[in-house]
């Protein structure tokens, strides 16, 4: 944007609707207002004391009257940085505070510098992985305590080392969960282990490597399931308990993790159940992290997010195994190295010592979240500088008490209120605030007279603008509209889309004063800004009116580019377009609907089988709903009716109004909806039914259906006597009677005994 800018002879101003110098300046960075009195002639809107500050001079405005904010950079903060350290709070990043005031689109540039300081404080915190494939790197880890602390005070006088243990949640699937397996997760009974654990802080940044040394003596292997370990989850840890772990305020912070495994991240706690999303805060409490199985594993970004806001660097000393996936991740985590660890671990003080090196000696200076429309560009000023960057700018290479510096380019897009952001170098505490605003507003020391003379004495200044009493108008307030409203009167210039007098004139006292050569009742029309053909207006075979070119006999087109001519235009022996369009310029402009070049098909038009069929019935076979009207109704189709249609034309075979099947043929003719048809004399026709047939049919199905029914009725009356009859069988069958004796004697008849059921 900035070289477009510069490319620029003398800029432009693309201005819109301007009614007030604070309207131009923020029309575009090149606009300047006029302020002179008198610079508009009678009839120009004051849209024209906007401009570039070129035009405005050769229009006549005087240099001193021109209104065009520019930039201002002031440093409020600027402590002289430091040469080495020799108290608690040096001074590497200089300025401290600066405040700019910017014209929207302008570019300000201000210089950051920074120097090493020599003797800086180191804190590292080793955060080692003591899952059980790491028991050689532990037993190498204790014996080179006083290795890792003399190498850093090779570093600085003022080192601190700290010590810091993770393994994996303590659930499944991470950790086997039985009670004896928590208390002793290793598989060989005869080592010596600790319990499953997250992450355990050990041992505060110290000074002393005796501490170090016996705090890493009294650390012990420990184990798990999986392969990938809980590593972020101790990073985050170490990172956000600041006070737990001991960081100091001025210093460089490093995290060593040394591990031979990956690590889980965000999203690996559905696996155990845990769904709560790690939350970035310190949950520590007697150095444990108490909060590893209920918190889920951090992402990256978060992770990444932390280190940054704590000034954190990292190195990850790793296997070979692993370094694929470390290197990944340290293309995300700012300010971090990957170092290959040897199978036991015994050059891990070379690695570290050649990882700060790199860390230290690249300066990378950054900003935390940009405010919106505020574009920034950093261009680092050394001998291994980085490419200039709207992320970052980068100087590598950099030692102790070097002094490096950056230009920083700062573009605000638009107006916005006050707000500020932060610059910083990744990994060092020093910051500096740039407090912005933005300059939008014209300063043009108006007079404080209300009854200007430059305004008749009826209205003041502002930025040589009038600003009229109560019941006057105009360029110097020289229309007076009495009891009238001034919005009545503006209401009769505005044209059909609302705008006063087309953007093209004045309106005074109720009508348009059009500017340059518009004219029209609202300056509508311009007889200059026609379409050009070879760069000359009409084509030089016209005349300009209103915008639309008229053009002289015999040409034609938009820009009167065109001979009239209709050659192109003819198909063979046809007509122009097939009576379908019309001839432009040589070219068909066809009909709705049918296609170039010469207006012969048309893709969406109806099927005129269907559309024709009327017709076809009247005029081949005097039947259907235009029988008795034939001739006007079917005036475009000529007929013509054979015993066997040629392939010729569109083919169709359809029903007519009585079920009989007719064939024709359709060829268009030039025009619209214009046919030729052949048709074919014989139509094919169903035969009618037959009568007897029918009556018959009726007649043996009547009978059927009676007899169908005669034999239901049957079996109905059979089944029933069926059923009564083997209940009556059922009941006979539960009947039980006994015997009776019979004596005669006398002639008479005695029952001796009777036993009824």
């Amino acid at each position: 944007y900035t070289i477009a800018r510069l490319c620029q002879v003398g800029g432009s101003c693309s201005k819109t609707v301007v009614n007030s110098c604070s309207d131009c300046i923020r029309s575009g960075p090149d606009c300047a207002w006029c302020m002179q009195e008198n610079f508009t002639q009678p009839g120009e809107q004051e849209t024209v004391r906007c401009n570039t500050r070129a035009l405005l001079t050769e229009r006549g405005c005087e240099p001193q009257k021109i209104i065009a904010p520019r930039n201002k950079v002031r440093v409020v903060k600027k402590l002289p940085l430091s040469e080495s350290f020799e108290k608690q709070e040096p001074i590497q990043l200089s300025p401290q505070v600066i405040r700019l005031k910017v014209r929207p689109g302008i570019p300000a540039t201000f210089r950051v510098s920074f120097k090493r300081v020599q003797g800086y404080p180191v804190d590292l915190y080793y955060l080692m992985d003591l899952s059980n494939s790491m028991k050689d790197d532990l037993d190498n880890v204790k014996d080179l305590g006083n290795d890792l602390l003399s190498a850093l005070k090779t570093i600085t006088a003022h080192a601190q080392i700290g010590f810091g243990a993770f393994v994996d949640k303590t659930v499944l699937p991470y950790t086997n969960t039985n009670k004896k397996k928590l208390l002793r997760p290793c598989d060989d009974d005869s080592e010596k282990c600790q319990a499953a654990f997250g992450y355990r802080h050990v041992l505060n940044l110290t000074p002393r490597e005796q501490e170090f040394k016996q705090s890493v003596t009294n650390q012990f292997i420990s184990g798990n399931l999986d392969s990938p370990e809980g590593g972020l989850d101790a990073m985050m840890q170490a990172a956000v308990c600041g006070g737990a772990i001991g960081w100091r305020n001025s210093s460089t912070r490093l995290i060593v993790l040394t591990t031979d495994a990956g690590f889980h991240m965000a999203g690996d706690g559905k696996l155990a159940g845990i769904l709560e999303p790690n939350d970035q805060q310190c949950h520590m409490k007697d150095n444990l992290y108490y909060k590893s199985n209920e918190m889920d594993y951090p992402s990256v970004g978060q992770l990444a997010f932390q280190l940054e806001k704590n000034n954190i660097q990292t190195i990850f000393a790793v296997t070979e195994n692993v370094q694929a996936i470390y290197k990944q991740l340290s293309a995300i985590v700012p300010k971090s190295e990957v170092g290959v660890l040897s199978n036991d671990s015994n050059n891990v003080v070379e690695l570290i010592k050649t990882a700060y090196r790199k860390l230290s000696s690249k300066i990378t200076l950054t900003h935390d979240r940009l405010p919106d429309n505020v574009q920034i560009t950093y261009t680092p000023e050394c001998q291994s500088a980085g490419p200039p960057g709207p992320d970052e700018g980068v100087c590598d290479n950099v030692k102790e008490k070097q002094e490096v510096s950056f230009n920083v380019t700062v573009v605000v897009d638009s107006c916005i209120k006050d707000t500020s952001f932060t610059i910083r170098i990744l990994g060092i505490k020093d910051t500096l605030t740039v407090n912005l605003s933005t300059n939008c507003e014209c300063d043009c020391n108006d007079p404080q007279d209300s009854q200007h003379q430059s305004c008749g004495g009826k209205g003041s200044l502002t930025c040589g603008v009038c600003s009229c009493q109560e019941g006057f108008i105009g360029r110097i307030c020289e229309c007076a509209i009495g009891k009238e409203d001034k919005d009545t009167l503006r209401k009769a210039c505005l044209n059909a889309d609302g705008v006063e007098c087309g953007g093209r004139g004045e309106c005074v006292c109720g009508r348009c004063q059009c500017h340059g050569n518009y004219h029209g009742d609202h300056c509508e029309c311009d007889d200059e800004h026609c379409e050009k053909f070879q760069n000359q207006l009409c084509g030089g075979n016209g005349k300009c009116k209103c915008g639309v070119c008229s053009c002289n006999e015999g040409y034609e087109g938009s820009a009167c580019q065109c001979k009239v001519s209709q050659t192109e235009c003819k198909p063979p022996n046809g007509t122009v377009c097939h009576g379908r369009g019309v001839c432009r310029c040589s070219r068909c402009e066809c009909d709705a609907g049918y296609q170039r070049p010469h207006c012969k098909t048309c893709l969406g038009c109806p099927d005129p089988c269907q559309t024709k069929l009327n017709c076809i019935e009247c005029l081949g076979f005097n039947i259907g709903p235009f029988k008795g009207n034939c001739s006007k109704a079917c005036s475009t189709v000529v007929p013509d009716t054979v015993s066997q249609l040629n392939k010729k034309g569109k083919q169709c075979e359809l029903k007519d109004s009585e079920s009989c099947w007719i064939k024709f043929s359709l060829e268009q003719l030039d025009g619209v909806d214009t046919y030729k048809a052949e048709i074919q004399s014989e139509r094919v026709c169903p035969e009618p039914p037959s009568v007897t047939a029918i009556i018959g049919a009726a007649i043996g199905s009547v009978a059927l259906i009676g007899i169908l029914l005669l034999m239901l009725i049957k079996f109905f009356i059979y089944m029933k006597d069926v059923k009564e009859f083997r209940k009556f069988e059922k009941e006979k069958k539960k009947s039980k009677w006994t015997d009776v004796s019979l004596s005669c004697q006398d002639f008479e008849i005695r029952i001796c005994n009777f036993r009824a059921p």
